[in-house]
């Protein structure tokens, strides 16, 4: 039995055969050719062929992982249809008299590198999509297969990487788990694994030798054996049938209160990025969605959405909810998050910089965009607005100005509105040491422990090499969780978190004592944690 220790990205057992996936790369020969006119010609009806795939692949997506997930798939085609990336092909084929299929590879080559010695982490992530563009391209006018064919028995994928069009073309009821040897827990891949529950592993060395074995990913532990000896291999079979048993059981759950042994009780909320997300979330029970990231509708498209674009669908995402609560979080733009027609300039310290609160209350125009059509949404249910990367009382009394403003505007044109909750992201050291003071101001904290975290140790959470040392149980992180719900419930102001951590399980009961009122999670995650919370008391923990 061999055995070997990686980072799980999502929970689970998974016992089969492994299906060691190969690229099937190949070497492209470089050839002359006569007619460059021709040669490119051919180019473009491989480019349009897979634009068309990718528009496929997107649909396909669409219905399996949702909207947000999608997404990656547009971009590709944007990419495709990238003028600086058209030109150099075409001028290598023109230039150097050579074949298509090396003028895409030279070119994938080039911009890949060019992306991956970048400093922004949101360039540097391009260049895993640039290369598969291109080996896209290349197979296409090779005639190469990229359908992600694995055979007719569910099977554990072994790979040294995926790119997210090799995922998601994979027959989902052939997949048992994924382990790589590259990637990291915030890459797409990692994300549609987690949105397709299925268990996956990172950091495995990986082995050729390993295709046609029978192997077990064990997604709790980190752990993934090939060849496991009978004992160990029953033992696996147990935790196997007693997590299928639990998430049978799990289902019991649905339509109970999310409510402690002794009295508490929970608000219990779903983190969605699109309407298609709201299925999962009404499927799974959540209570009312705590963090919808309206950003998604800005990274979709070509140039700002419009007022009207937005109402539409705010509005379809709380009639949807019927009556839950919508939770609908500002524009989040910046950092890892860029959009092409903001003209954002480029920075040395992204997430550091000009992004979410700060460029609307910059750019009010945009800003007013949102919130009138946030608050026209709010007639049709129970909407709140939150705003992210907040750091200041002064900030908190700028948007509520703007707030009054557009209500006015509103109320002057006879439009309709409902009793909308403002509340503010506490993921800035500032907005904490800051709380006690911006809790006056709103009705509700939501504190985002990815950022606040990664503030608060000062280290890049997208960077995979500080992987094991990032710490979100850091015990600052916590004094700091804490902080924020003592001095939110001085001022009655309710406080909730939506960022990784209120998921995690074994802080539930840490956070229930510490006096919590809502936690917001992925739409599979809520199940559990109701199961959790109904098992664990609350304390003293005293909420609002």
């Amino acid at each position: 039995m061999e055995e070997y220790t990686g980072k799980a990205i999502f929970r689970g057992i998974a016992i089969g055969k492994v299906c060691f996936y190969e690229k099937g790369e190949q070497m492209v020969k470089r050839g002359r050719i006569e007619n460059a006119e021709e040669e490119i010609a051919r180019y473009e009806r491989a480019r349009e062929k897979a634009v068309q795939e990718l528009g496929a692949l997107y649909d396909k997506a669409l219905k399996e992982v949702g909207e947000v997930n999608a997404a990656i798939f547009e971009v590709h085609a944007m990419m495709l249809d990238d003028d600086d990336y058209n030109d150099s092909v075409k001028n290598i084929i023109t230039s150097q008299k050579v074949n298509a299929e090396y003028a895409v590879a030279a070119t994938g080559d080039n911009f890949s590198k060019m992306f991956s010695g970048m400093e922004d982490d949101y360039f540097r992530a391009r260049a895993a999509d640039v290369k598969d563009i291109s080996e896209r391209v290349v197979s296409i006018l090779t005639n190469r297969d990229r359908t992600g064919y694995v055979g007719d028995e569910p099977v554990i994928i072994v790979a040294e990487d995926l790119a997210p069009s090799e995922t998601v073309q994979m027959d989902k009821s052939k997949l048992l788990a994924f382990v790589t040897e590259h990637g990291s827990s915030n890459s797409h891949t990692a994300i549609l694994a987690r949105t397709m529950n299925n268990p996956a592993l990172i950091g495995i060395p990986i082995k050729k030798e390993w295709n046609g074995k029978l192997a077990v990913v064990d997604g709790y532990t980190g752990t993934f054996l090939v060849d496991p000896d009978q004992e160990t291999l029953a033992q696996m079979e147990a935790k196997l049938q007693a997590d299928q048993e639990s998430a049978r059981l799990l289902l019991q759950l649905k339509g109970k209160e999310t409510v402690t042994p002794d009295g508490k009780k929970i608000r219990l909320y779903a983190n969605i990025g699109s309407v298609a997300d709201v299925a999962g979330a009404l499927s799974n029970d959540a209570e009312g969605i705590g963090l919808f990231r309206s950003e998604f509708l800005y990274l979709e498209k070509s140039d700002y959405p419009t007022e009207e674009e937005q109402f539409q669908v705010y509005r379809q995402v709380a009639e949807l909810m019927a009556g839950r609560k919508v939770i609908i979080r500002t524009l989040d733009i910046g950092a890892d998050k860029q959009v092409d027609y903001f003209n954002l300039d480029k920075e040395e310290n992204p997430a550091l910089g000009f992004r979410a609160i700060r460029i609307c209350l910059t750019r009010p125009e945009i800003f007013k965009t949102q919130l009138r059509a946030l608050f026209r949404a709010s007639a049709y249910g129970n909407i709140g607005i939150m705003f992210p990367m907040i750091i200041s009382v002064q900030e908190v009394l700028k948007i509520k100005e703007i707030v009054a403003g557009v209500k006015k505007e509103l109320d002057e044109q006879g439009m309709k509105y409902g009793d909308v909750e403002l509340g503010i992201m506490i993921e800035t050291p500032a907005a904490v040491m800051m709380s006690d003071e911006l809790a006056k101001e709103v009705d509700f904290f939501s504190i985002g422990t990815n950022d606040l975290t990664q503030y608060t140790l000062a280290m890049d959470r997208q960077n995979a090499s500080l992987e094991s040392m990032y710490d979100p149980h850091h015990p600052a992180v916590l004094r700091m969780i804490r902080m924020v719900i003592e001095n939110g419930h001085k001022e009655n102001c309710w406080v909730g978190i939506c960022g990784e951590l209120g998921a995690d399980t074994t802080l539930t009961k840490e956070f229930l004592e510490m006096g919590i009122d809502e936690l917001s999670v992925s739409p599979s995650c809520v199940l559990g944690l109701r199961k959790v919370i109904r098992e664990t008391k609350a304390g003293t923990g005293t909420a609002v």
